[in-house]
């Protein structure tokens, strides 16, 4: 199978049901397939070799998608909060391709040789352009590249991820029944377009008939306003998201009574943010969904019933799962393993490995994936006894001090767990004695109060000194991406720039600011 055929299928079983947009006046199906195919023969028009787009959100994303399918080009979203120099740098590597893009970006690209412009405004309306299929449109290889999605390229030139229709199918058939969706049902899309689950959404709403409703861009007093106004059953948002929406429905008191349906996932969610959401809205089901581009999406989930049960609980083991992201979904199987490769044992930290027909574990021009197939993810994590899956940072921000590799995880749990601590990022920083030592950032819970030494003692009585950060800053709140990254390079830097001055006694300890 292949994108096409999701759409196929909707248009066929379920032609006038409104699937993007709002509920009255939106694309049914049967318009959305039309205009997707009327896409696709202006896609095709031409040399281009890809489909892009630069572009907030709109129903011109989903038209695209399919519209590229259709044509038999990959589709490639890019991140429209790039520099100039990023983003054309990306651009040029698409020549030649056609640009969806809206009057606002159009600027940017305008000079770019090997480049077709298509307005956003043009392509949402290309049903009353002249120009359509004589025919269905052909099979679509399965194993072609469908998608393409760039990463963030913090450490060097931006990598192509790809994923191939085989892949991205074998995802949404393995999570999602066929038009299973009940109709007033609707998703509020508030990722980027560019990000992996903003692509997964159309899929798995296309296929299971669910609205989609699009956010162009976050901003929670939208969002809250968008999810009542039309009556949105469904979301997904990543915890920096959540913390702000909960703040506006606090202010508002409202409780959203249509919402039954909220995951989060693309960032560390605390214990806190998560127990203050379901004090909130006690009616809505929570789900934490662990994915990565390269695996098509959710790989592992903590559904409703584990949140319930875990935040009822009293067992301190139970509760914790909180912090978990749930147990692998069926259609994958997901491995611990450790440095010399072999599977680690329960409790044990080691790499995440996974395997499955939705795991592409693909970059243009290499693939990732070992000989059976499976996926090194480097993320860093383990096993509890009920098979759950802990996330414990990425293999990259293992802390080496004095040859000793500490997990700034376990540090950052032990900082949490302090009734103060709302959240913590922890980090280390060069050092001549030590290589490296173990420094945190601190954002207190609001009106409480806590010192660096009570923080550094709270830390040594439940670990040990060398796992006990040499400094805490305090700060008003952490630093994240658009997609919910907590940027730990960024706070790395800053922090090791923070203990050289220090050291020569220009500041005073963290602790001790006024």
């Amino acid at each position: 199978m292949n994108l096409c055929m999701l759409l196929e299928m909707a248009a066929d079983g379920a032609a006038d049901r409104v699937l993007v947009g709002p509920k009255p006046g939106g694309l049914t199906a049967a318009e959305l397939q039309r205009r997707a195919r009327n896409a696709a023969a202006r896609f095709s028009s031409g040399s281009a070799k890809h489909v892009a787009l630069l572009d907030v959100n709109s129903e011109a994303v989903p038209i695209a998608l399919f519209g590229a399918a259709m044509a038999g080009l990959p589709f490639a979203p890019i991140n429209y909060r790039l520099t100039d120099d990023d983003l054309v740098g990306i651009v040029d590597r698409l020549v030649p391709a056609t640009v969806v893009t809206g009057r606002d970006a159009v600027q940017r690209i305008r000079d770019r040789e090997g480049i077709t412009i298509i307005d956003r405004d043009v392509l949402c309306g290309v049903v009353d352009v002249q120009v359509a299929f004589a025919a269905p449109p052909a099979e679509a290889d399965p194993d072609a590249v469908a998608v393409m999605l760039f990463t963030s390229g913090t450490t060097g030139p931006a990598k192509a991820a790809l994923l191939r229709h085989r892949h991205l199918v074998a995802y949404v058939i393995g999570t999602v029944e066929f038009m299973a969706a009940h109709e007033d049902e609707a998703q509020l899309v508030s990722v980027p377009p560019y990000h992996v689950a903003g692509i997964s959404t159309i899929l798995t709403s296309i296929y299971g008939g669910r609205r989609i409703v699009y956010l162009p861009t976050f901003d929670a007093e939208s969002w809250v306003a968008t999810a009542a106004a039309e009556h949105i059953s469904h979301a997904m948002v990543v915890p920096t998201m959540l913390g702000r929406i909960l703040d506006v429905i606090e202010v508002r008191d409202t409780r959203l009574p249509s919402l039954s349906h909220l995951s989060y996932g693309g960032g560390r969610m605390s214990i806190e943010l998560i127990e203050r959401a379901m004090g909130l809205l006690p009616h809505v089901d929570f789900v934490n969904a662990y994915g990565l581009t390269e695996t098509s999406s959710t790989v592992a989930i903590l559904g409703p019933r584990e949140h319930r049960a875990a935040w009822a609980s009293s067992d301190p083991t139970l509760r914790a799962r909180l912090r978990s992201v749930g147990v692998p979904v069926p259609s994958v199987e997901v491995e611990i393993r450790s440095a010399d490769g072999a599977v680690a044992p329960v409790g044990e930290r080691g790499e995440v490995y996974v395997r499955g027909e939705q795991v592409a574990g693909e970059y243009l021009g290499r693939s990732l994936l070992t000989e059976d197939g499976w996926f090194p993810t480097r993320d860093a994590g383990y096993f509890d006894e009920g098979g759950f899956l802990y996330l414990d940072g990425r293999l990259d921000d293992v802390i080496v001090r004095g040859g000793e590799n500490l997990s700034p995880g376990e540090i950052e749990d032990a900082l949490i767990d302090h009734e103060a601590v709302a959240a913590a990022c922890v980090v280390g920083v060069p050092d001549t004695q030590w290589g490296e030592v173990v420094a945190a950032v601190v954002v207190l819970v609001a009106d409480a109060q806590a010192s660096e030494g009570q923080l550094q003692s709270w830390v040594r009585a439940r670990l040990r000194s060398t796992k006990t950060p040499e400094f805490i800053d305090f700060r008003a709140e952490l630093p994240y991406n658009e997609t919910g990254k907590l940027l730990r390079r960024v706070l790395r830097d800053e922090l090791a720039e923070m203990k050289e001055v220090r050291q020569l006694g220009a500041i005073p300890r963290p602790g001790q600011m006024s």
